[in-house]
């Protein structure tokens, strides 16, 4: 069992960092996300000058929901596809330079044939998006913790990743 307290308050610790990132270089943010309930948007909204740099944020939980609002295609919620139009429609939605999308079965049980655990992550950044599918374990609050720590570790990299390149 992970312990979830550790987990959010590296998450914070994440946060703090894209806050320092996003600020120096006038980057805007916002969030697409089901299975953590605003998890994500929470940690980015208490992070230092968020008014600044973060949009705002989705909470997507019904699969009605990510299909009209977030564009998401008509197969299964928790997909690559899913979260990749979940990211690219918010940031459309919100006129940002990058957006991080979760979509998961959090447990106890399975859901659209996923195992409990199961989640899709995608992070957007300019025209780019990058997605990673991760098979997390532990009670359903876990599971939210480690969603949203590595949700928010993504959206670090590949921003930090784009500023090293320019």
């Amino acid at each position: 069992m992970t312990n979830h307290n550790e987990h959010e308050n590296n998450a914070a610790e994440i946060a703090e960092s894209l806050a320092e990132l996003c600020g120096e270089h006038g980057v805007r943010v916002a969030v697409a996300e089901s299975l953590t309930g605003g998890r994500i948007s929470s940690q980015l909204a208490a992070a230092s000058g968020s008014a600044d740099w973060f949009a705002g944020g989705v909470v997507a939980y019904s699969s009605e929901v990510k299909h009209e609002l977030l564009e998401v295609p008509p197969d299964a919620v928790i997909s690559q596809a899913s979260v990749e139009s979940m990211a690219r429609s918010v940031a459309r939605m919100m006129d940002v330079d990058a957006a991080v999308a979760a979509s998961g079965a959090g447990g106890p049980v399975g859901q659209d044939g996923q195992e409990p655990g199961t989640t899709w992550i995608a992070v957007l950044v300019g025209d780019e998006v990058r997605s990673e599918l991760h098979r997390f374990q532990g009670d359903p609050i876990d599971i939210l913790a480690l969603t949203e720590e590595r949700a928010l570790t993504m959206l670090l990299e590949s921003l930090s990743s784009r500023f090293r390149q320019s």
